[in-house]
C-alpha cells in the first residue's frame, strides 16, 4: 500500500520536534521544561528515525501528486539524508558528537528565549525555565560522556559560553522576584546546582585530551555541499570566490578614487584609511556613554527602511510581525561576531517575532556606524532575515517551515543589500554605503576559500588572489591571516568568525553561492521577461514568489520559477 504523504510528513514534524530545545524553536508549547538529550544512544536513536523516514518518503509513489507535494518530498528526503549524513560522517576516527561539547548553548539558548521571546505567561515559563535548570546535572553528565578527545577550539568555545551562565541565571532570578513567583526557593535552589554542575563540568572538560584537527575531507565536504541543495563542486566554488574577490576589489578601488575626490582627501589614501575616515565622519552619538544605546540608532534605522519600503511597495509586507533588536547576551558572544537573526518560531500562532541579536564591545564600535547600520538592518530585517524568514512561516507546508536552506537565506540578503541602493535608498550617500558594504561583503568570498579549508583541510583553497601569509600549521591563523587580510576585521571579530565557520561546515561558503545564484536568477529573469515584465513590475513579481515560495535551496526555487512560467525550463 502506498502511505500517504500526510502521514509520513506528521512523523517527520513529531522527528524533527523531538527534544524542548526544537520545539521551543518551532514555537509549539508542549514540554518546554527539559534538555535534551546528550547522549550517543540517543543520537543513534535519531538517525535511526531519520533512516526510516527517508525510506517511507522514498517509497512514495509520486505518479499523481502535484508539483508542490512532489517538491515538499524531495525536500524533506534532502533533509534526512543531510541528517544522517552529519550523524555518521567521521574524522579523527570519531563522530562530530564525540569532538563536540556544545552544553553553553545547549543550555543558554532555551533558557535564554523562554526569558525573552515566548508570549506566555511569567509562571508558565518559569516552571520551564526551572525544569531546565533542575536537569542540568544530569545533562552535563550526558555531555561528558559522550566526548572523545574533543576539538580543542571548541572546548574553548565551549568554556567561555558556560562560563557567562551564571549571569545569565543571575537574570532569570531577577526576573522571578520582580513577579514575585511563589516557587522562588525552588529556583534558587536549582540555580545553585546547576552552577555547581557547571563547574565541575568545566573541570572535567578541560582536563581532557583535545585535538587540533579539525577536517574532514574532500569526500565528505562535497557530499555536505550537495546536501544542501548546491550543484557545484568544490572547484567551481573556489573559482567563484577568487572570481569575485578581483571584482569587488576593482569595484572598491573605482568607489574609492570618486569618495577621495569627494572629501577631498590625498589621492594616494588606501581603502583601508578611506574607511578609517568614514568611520569616524559617520560616527553614531552615544549620548549616554553606554553601548546600549547603539540599539536606538538600529531601531530608527529599522522604522526609515520600513517607511521607504511601504512607499514605493517593494515587497509584500503583512501586518501581525514585530522585530525585536537586543544585545547579544554574553554566553552566545563566542559564536556570533558581529550579529545574527532568530527567525519568528515557524509553528507559533499569531504575531510573527524574529530576535537580532547585536555584538557590542568597545573594539567593535567603529564597525556600527550611520553608513553600516541600515545596510545591517536591510540584511537582518526588513527587507532581509526577518521579512523573508516572517513570511516563510506562514506558508502551508510543514516541510517548508522546518526546512533551512542557507544558499537561499544568504543569497536573498547578500542581494538586497546591492539592492536597496539601487532603488535609491540613501541615494546621497549610496557611494559611501556601497564602498563600506563592498569592503565589509568581500568577507563572503573569503569564508568560501576558508569554509573548504576547514572542511578539507586542503590550502589551497586559501589561495583566493589575496596577498598574505596562510602558511601557519595552525588552521586559525592561516584562516585568521586571511579573513583579515580581506577585511580588515579586528582581532576579537576575526576569531569569532573562524569560531562559527568551525562548527557550521557548508554554511559560511552560502553566502557567495547564494548570493550569486540570486543575481543569475536575475538576469535570466529580466530576458526570459522581456517585453512582459520589466523594472519594478518584475522585480515586485520576483520578491512576491521568492518570499511567499517558502524555505529551499535555490535549485528548487529554480524549479518553481520555470513552474509558474517565469522562466524557461532548462
Amino acid at each position: 500500500m502506498n502511505e500517504s504523504f500526510e502521514k509520513i510528513t506528521a512523523d517527520f514534524h513529531d522527528h524533527l520536534t523531538h527534544d524542548a530545545n526544537a520545539r521551543l524553536n518551532c514555537g509549539i508549547a508542549q514540554r518546554l521544561g527539559e534538555l535534551p538529550d546528550p547522549g550517543l544512544a540517543a543520537a543513534a536513536e535519531r538517525l535511526k528515525v531519520a533512516t526510516n523516514l527517508l525510506a517511507r518518503y522514498q517509497s512514495v509513489n509520486t505518479t499523481d501528486l502535484d508539483f508542490d507535494t512532489q517538491l515538499d518530498i524531495e525536500l524533506a528526503s534532502l533533509m534526512l539524508t543531510a541528517e544522517i549524513h552529519e550523524g555518521e560522517y567521521q574524522f579523527n576516527g570519531l563522530t562530530q558528537l564525540q569532538q563536540l561539547p556544545c552544553a553553553g548553548s545547549d543550555i543558554g539558548d532555551g533558557i535564554f528565549l523562554l526569558f525573552i521571546n515566548d508570549p506566555r505567561p511569567d509562571a508558565e515559563r518559569l516552571v520551564d525555565v526551572v525544569g531546565r535548570l533542575e536537569a542540568v546535572p544530569a545533562y552535563l553528565k550526558g555531555m561528558l560522556g559522550r566526548l572523545t578527545t574533543p576539538v580543542a577550539r571548541w572546548v574553548a568555545m565551549d568554556l567561555e559560553a558556560v562560563a557567562e551562565l551564571p549571569d545569565l541565571f543571575e537574570t532569570i532570578e531577577g526576573w522571578a522576584n520582580s513577579c514575585q513567583w511563589p516557587a522562588i526557593k525552588r529556583l534558587q535552589d536549582a540555580r545553585v546546582g546547576a552552577e555547581m554542575a557547571l563547574n565541575e563540568y568545566a573541570t572535567q572538560l578541560q582536563a581532557m585530551p583535545t585535538t587540533t584537527q579539525l577536517h574532514i575531507g574532500v569526500a565528505d565536504a562535497q557530499k555536505i555541499v550537495a546536501l544542501q541543495g548546491i550543484e557545484l563542486s568544490l572547484e567551481q566554488l573556489h573559482q567563484m570566490a577568487a572570481d569575485f574577490l578581483a571584482k569587488t576589489r576593482h569595484t572598491v578601488e573605482e568607489l574609492r578614487s570618486r569618495l577621495v575626490h569627494k572629501y577631498g582627501l590625498d589621492e594616494a589614501t588606501s581603502a583601508e584609511d578611506l574607511q578609517q575616515f568614514l568611520a569616524q565622519r559617520f560616527r553614531i552619538e552615544i549620548p549616554s556613554g553606554e553601548l546600549d544605546d547603539v540599539l536606538k540608532h538600529y531601531e530608527n534605522a529599522r522604522d526609515d527602511l520600513s517607511a521607504f519600503i511601504e512607499e514605493r511597495a517593494l515587497f509584500p509586507m503583512f501586518e501581525q510581525q514585530s522585530m525585536k533588536i537586543i544585545r547579544t547576551p554574553p554566553f552566545m558572544e563566542p559564536s556570533i561576531p558581529a550579529g545574527a537573526m532568530l527567525p519568528p518560531p515557524a509553528f507559533r500562532e499569531g504575531e510573527r517575532t524574529s530576535m537580532v541579536y547585536l555584538t557590542l564591545s568597545e573594539e567593535l564600535l567603529d564597525e556600527h556606524t550611520a553608513l553600516s547600520i541600515p545596510s545591517m538592518m536591510v540584511h537582518e530585517g526588513i527587507p532581509g532575515h526577518h521579512l523573508q524568514l516572517a513570511t516563510a512561516s506562514l506558508h502551508h507546508s510543514t516541510v517548508r517551515r522546518h526546512v533551512s536552506a542557507n544558499d537561499h537565506a544568504e543569497g536573498w540578503t547578500t542581494m538586497l543589500e546591492d539592492y536597496m541602493l539601487d532603488v535609491g535608498y540613501m541615494a546621497e550617500l549610496a557611494d559611501e554605503v556601497r564602498f563600506c558594504g563592498k569592503r565589509d561583503l568581500s568577507r563572503i568570498g573569503a569564508r568560501v576559500g576558508i569554509d573548504l579549508f576547514f572542511m578539507t583541510g586542503d590550502k589551497k583553497y586559501l589561495d583566493v588572489g589575496v596577498q598574505c601569509d596562510v602558511s601557519s600549521d595552525d588552521p586559525f591563523v592561516a584562516a585568521g591571516n586571511l579573513l583579515a587580510a580581506v577585511t580588515g576585521f579586528v582581532p576579537g571579530r576575526v576569531q569569532a568568525e573562524l569560531n562559527w565557520y568551525s562548527q557550521e561546515r557548508g554554511y559560511p561558503l552560502s553566502y557567495l553561492t547564494g548570493n550569486t545564484l540570486v543575481w543569475k536568477m536575475k538576469e535570466e529573469l529580466a530576458a526570459s521577461q522581456a517585453g512582459v515584465l520589466e523594472g519594478l513590475h518584475l522585480d515586485r513579481r520576483f520578491h512576491d514568489v521568492y518570499l511567499k515560495s517558502g524555505n529551499m535551496p535555490l535549485s528548487f526555487l529554480r524549479r518553481v520559477l520555470v513552474h509558474k512560467g517565469l522562466l524557461p525550463a532548462a
